[in-house]
């Protein structure tokens, strides 16, 4: 996946495989460590291999694996799907739906948005707003939400109605007929991953939450990346007090071990589900309410309390900024932060980008792999985004990985 097929299968190409883990460092087939620096595209939360998840999927195998949800409940996804609603005020996200990863955590958003209005005599509001550069997932409908055109721009046409936006002035001045007809507005609260780590301004998501009570327009968070204490916070949602009527879970929610995703949402946009077959939401997957994804989120949870992860959160995400404040050099043209996750903007001594065509952020990645670190870049920005369980000696050791790596490149170069 995100590979280009002929660098792949080149006859001169060998691929790092990866055949083992222990917190926050991963073993390839050679046997040489390299720290997780982006989490395993951004899903590890206590590293590899924790004894707390490993025995409670062990102790969860002695049961079953995995049962149909379709007509049926097991315990596991039951518990989890209390403690997920738990963490926010009674009366607000009481329901609970699971799929399997954020592209259907969004995909399940937006067509019970749709179904919604349906049902609810809004017939009319069939559109949905975004914003440009968000990164919603690769199904169909996530990817029409979607703002970076080398992901989405040939699908667009056969996806959802959307109005992308740059930010708030944009929503603001939309024409009234625009606004009539919108079922929701989707963003990644606080920071936009795709987008090269770029936060948004501080006060936005409230704000936006404001615009969307009084315009009848229902919100939808994508917290696929920043939930579950990314951003020092359990969800980047609550740094802002805001509560949405769609809440996208995905890439932690198991502590990075299985595939499982949830979708969290209000009484009143169940209620109107209620009342026949004809308003059922027929939608689902094979492995909805997995049992052995659940017993992983509610171990990972439990783990969150044991080990205070949020409490330790703070110093953790000072180490960071105090490593990328230490990486200088001319490339460095930016740094982005926003709780653990971090982006490391690269560009021309002059402060121009870097030609497209010479791909530098992906050749900082492979040089720093021979200074044992593993990341990705977002074009040539620089993706940092570990464990929680980092220790900021680990940190350093990212740190000066990357500085090596970029000083070795430019001596080249």
């Amino acid at each position: 996946p995100f590979t280009p097929q002929d660098e792949w299968t080149a006859p001169g190409h060998e691929p790092l495989v990866l055949v083992g883990g222990e917190g926050a460092w991963l073993v390839d087939a050679g046997g040489r460590r390299y720290l997780d620096g982006n989490s395993s595209i951004w899903t590890n939360i206590h590293g590899h291999r924790h004894p707390r998840i490993d025995a409670a999927l062990c102790a969860q195998l002695e049961r079953v694996a995995h049962t149909s949800f379709l007509g049926f409940a097991n315990p596991r996804a039951s518990e989890l799907a209390r403690q997920l609603a738990g963490f926010f005020p009674p009366g607000t996200l009481e329901r609970v739906f699971f799929s399997d990863d954020g592209s259907t955590a969004i995909e399940v958003a937006v067509k019970m948005a749709i179904q919604y209005r349906q049902q609810a005599g809004e017939q009319e509001r069939t559109g949905f707003l975004a914003f440009d550069r968000a990164y919603h997932g690769d199904t169909m409908g996530a990817s029409s939400l979607g703002g970076v055109p080398r992901f989405s721009e040939r699908f667009r046409r056969f996806g959802f109605p959307v109005t992308h936006l740059t930010g708030m002035d944009d929503l603001r001045s939309l024409p009234e007929v625009v606004v009539e007809t919108t079922a929701a507005v989707v963003i990644e609260p606080l920071i936009q991953g795709v987008n090269e780590m770029r936060p948004w301004p501080a006060g936005m998501l409230r704000e936006l939450r404001g615009w969307c009570d009084r315009a009848g327009v229902h919100l939808i968070l994508d917290e696929v990346m920043t939930g579950f204490g990314r951003t020092g916070r359990m969800f980047a949602c609550q740094h802002e007090e805001v509560v949405p009527d769609y809440l996208c879970l995905a890439k932690g929610l198991t502590g990075g071990y299985l595939p499982l995703a949830a979708t969290l949402t209000t009484a009143s946009i169940y209620d109107a589900f209620l009342g026949g077959a004809e308003r059922t939401f027929y939608y689902g997957h094979s492995y909805t309410g997995n049992q052995l994804g659940c017993a992983a989120a509610l171990a990972s949870l439990e783990v969150f309390e044991e080990e205070d992860v949020l409490g330790r959160l703070p110093a953790r995400i000072e180490s960071l900024r105090a490593v990328l404040a230490d990486l200088r050099h001319p490339w460095v043209y930016d740094r982005r932060q926003c709780g653990l996750i971090a982006g490391l903007e690269l560009r021309e001594p002059s402060g121009d980008p870097f030609p497209a065509d010479r791909r530098v952020g992906e050749e900082v990645c492979l040089a720093a792999r021979e200074f044992g670190l593993l990341t990705r870049p977002i074009r040539d920005t620089i993706v940092l985004l570990p464990p929680l369980c980092v220790t900021p000696e680990e940190l350093g050791q990212a740190g000066e990985a990357l500085r090596q790596a970029i000083e070795t490149l430019s001596l080249i170069h």
